[in-house]
């Protein structure tokens, strides 16, 4: 017998986690917007080496915050598949059910709370 969460509180879940999705994605496009190397013409700029310096910050700084954006919709989707194919809310590791309050706080765990702590000793 498979416990499973309720479909009003996956439907919930699936919401918050679609409205995360589309936050994440507006984020990111703004970001490579500002990103000052997105400016084709910055090339031809003979720019002063101190704003060429300030550019290459602000791109690293644009591409760190990219990646982690990035990370965030890769989890996201994954636990929408995961939701699609009645995994979601089963951790990876042992299949034990993740505590609601855990997914409530983390929706996108992939682990108990037992198995998350035990993979970070």
């Amino acid at each position: 017998m498979t416990i499973q969460i309720p479909k009003e509180v996956l439907d919930e879940i699936k919401k918050h986690l679609e409205d995360e999705k589309l936050k994440i994605m507006e984020r990111l496009t703004s970001l490579k917007s500002q990103d000052p190397f997105s400016d084709p013409d910055r090339l031809i700029d003979n720019a002063a080496s101190d704003t060429e310096a300030n550019e290459e910050t602000s791109h690293e700084r644009m591409e760190a915050l990219e990646k982690e954006l990035t990370r965030s919709l890769d989890d996201i989707n994954a636990a929408l598949l995961r939701i699609e194919d009645g995994t979601y809310g089963i951790c990876a590791n042992c299949s034990n059910l993740i505590d609601t309050d855990r997914l409530a706080i983390k929706p996108m765990a992939l682990l108990c709370v037992e198995c998350e702590r035990k993979r970070e000793k």
